[in-house]
């Protein structure tokens, strides 16, 4: 009837638009927050499915709880290794042109597993202000480094012609001079992605810093802007942190720890010797 069709029409009219909408929309990918949401909207579980999903939940939450107790005293994170590349997960290997005594040389992440620990570095691109600053200064306590068997690379998405040109540029003039570490080449920037360091819309690194143990595993990251340089000293200390848990694993070390200081054992009595002493 002519009531009925006025009633109907503006409901087909509702779908044609919500369909409309729903096809225009540029869904987000399977990482995104917003996924579970949309799966929710496209697809909507039976009542029984509801119900087994929710006892899976608590089933799940309560497998969680029993095993907090058994984690608790574990002070080593590691990372699925499906992950980005956090903390506690293997570092992506990468092999790539580098520039090291004003020659062209090849490096390659793995080969350094089992034998030195890595301090992994990117910056913006060359010739520019802040960059050279962090590159000098660690070239210029490299020593320091050596001394605790550790390798430093820097990385930025410059080719090893730039990076040579740069080497050749004397400091006083913005360049770097002799550096005591390899300057790695990503100019197909597959390295900064694979760290989770890329700008994708300006094609350059933020200031990511990695510090990868001799199993290849990334132990401390950090992210700085690009206007914010990094401090050779911090590293350094976070540096002498890491060797130190490592070789006495029943141990942690407090904020601001050095070496030589007091360290502190993981436990509600046992710790309360080096607050005592505080």
């Amino acid at each position: 009837t002519e009531r009925e069709n006025r009633v109907l029409l503006p409901m087909a009219s509702l779908s044609s638009s919500t369909t409309l909408i729903s096809s225009s929309r540029v869904l987000p990918s399977k990482s995104s927050l917003f996924s579970p949401a949309v799966s929710f909207l496209r697809t909507l579980p039976s009542t029984s499915a509801s119900s087994s999903s929710l006892c899976s939940k608590f089933s799940s939450l309560g497998s969680l709880t029993s095993n907090r107790s058994a984690s608790r005293r574990n002070f080593v994170v590691k990372a699925q290794a499906d992950d980005l590349p956090l903390v506690g997960n293997k570092a992506p290997d990468f092999e790539a042109e580098a520039v090291f005594d004003q020659e062209f040389i090849k490096v390659k992440l793995s080969e350094y597993i089992g034998k030195k620990y890595v301090i992994l570095f990117f910056y913006p691109l060359d010739f520019t202000f802040v960059c050279p600053t962090e590159i000098t200064a660690f070239s210029d306590r490299y020593e320091e480094f050596e001394k605790l068997n550790t390798e430093v690379l820097g990385v930025s998405v410059d080719s090893v012609f730039s990076h040579l040109a740069w080497v050749q540029t004397d400091r006083k003039s913005g360049g770097l001079g002799d550096l005591n570490y390899p300057l790695v080449s990503d100019i197909t920037k597959s390295i900064s992605r694979s760290f989770g360091v890329l700008i994708p819309d300006q094609g350059i690194a933020l200031r990511g810093l990695f510090i990868i143990d001799k199993e290849g595993v990334i132990q401390h990251s950090t992210i700085n802007n690009l206007g914010i340089g990094r401090s050779v000293d911090e590293t350094m200390r976070t540096l002498q942190a890491l060797q130190y848990v490592q070789e006495n694993p029943d141990e942690v070390c407090p904020a601001g720890w050095k070496p030589g200081e007091k360290s502190m054992k993981p436990d509600p009595k046992l710790s309360k010797e080096y607050f005592s002493a505080i």
